[in-house]
């Protein structure tokens, strides 16, 4: 990975974005995820770790947690990763059962952290939380986050948008084997008009345009928690954001056809 140095132009880091528009607007058929440099210029990808330094408590949670999602990724060999934030870090809780089901022989790993956004994920990773499976890369690492990258005032889509980019770029740089599934940001908030629920599909408009359907893999099984009206199956999503156990079980059966296929089990 070759982060551009932080001392770069406010100008360079726009014509960074250039890399956000969609693969058929762009000048070139090369995906942006195949060279590893991104600015740091932008929030997304000043990559820190979390909470910020005085929260001591949280502080050294996060850090040990840190440390123990490197420890799984090195100590086993792994075939499947998952990668997020609290929605994913939840298959460890709320959807435990339906992961042990689902996934507790297929020699998976999940390393979502509750409450991380795109720059703490990015530390992560920068910080030899991927390094244990360089020498036998995943078959497949899955990737939903960027509902925490909100801020005050929120962020912009294509700043969230650039720092999935950045983490890509790090996957693939590091794990050159594995396929990359990269899933929309789920809807949240009840209807289609909640604020949340915009920016994320602001989000997932742009990050659709790094898939290729070869190394990188277009998963969105968003309308599984709506319904023809758009409104949150509130069934599946109480809080309007997180899935219960239910919505874990909707969740992995609405995969199950992509992980079969990628993990060569089909």
């Amino acid at each position: 990975m070759h982060m551009i140095p932080s001392t770069r132009s406010l100008l360079g880091a726009l014509l960074a974005l250039g890399s956000l528009l969609p693969a058929a607007a762009q000048t070139t058929t090369e995906m942006p995820w195949k060279s590893p440099d991104y600015s740091m210029e932008l929030p997304a990808t000043q990559s820190t770790y979390r909470p910020e330094p005085g929260i001591e408590k949280g502080w050294t949670e996060w850090i040990k947690h840190h440390a123990d999602r490197a420890r799984w990724c090195r100590e086993q060999e792994v075939d499947l990763v998952m990668v997020g934030d609290s929605i994913v870090f939840g298959w460890s809780r709320t959807g435990k059962k339906v992961w042990d089901e689902f996934y507790g022989k297929r020699k998976a790993v999940n390393i979502g952290s509750s409450g991380d956004q795109t720059k703490h994920m990015l530390w992560h990773f920068q910080h030899e939380g991927l390094s244990g499976m360089k020498n036998r890369n995943p078959k497949v690492v899955l990737m939903m986050i960027g509902t925490n990258n909100r801020g005050i005032p929120e962020l912009h889509g294509y700043d969230t948008a650039y720092g999935i980019l950045a983490l890509l770029k790090e996957i693939h740089a590091q794990l050159p084997q594995s396929k990359i599934v990269l899933m929309p940001i789920f809807p949240r908030g009840k209807t289609p008009d909640d604020k949340g629920r915009l920016r994320n599909d602001e989000v997932n408009a742009i990050i659709k345009g790094y898939v290729d359907n070869e190394t990188v893999v277009w998963l969105d099984i968003s309308h599984v928690f709506v319904d023809e009206a758009g409104n949150l199956k509130m069934d599946l999503m109480p809080d309007g954001l997180h899935p219960n156990e239910a919505g874990y079980r909707v969740w992995a059966e609405a995969m199950e056809p992509t992980l079969k296929k990628l993990l060569g089990e089909e």
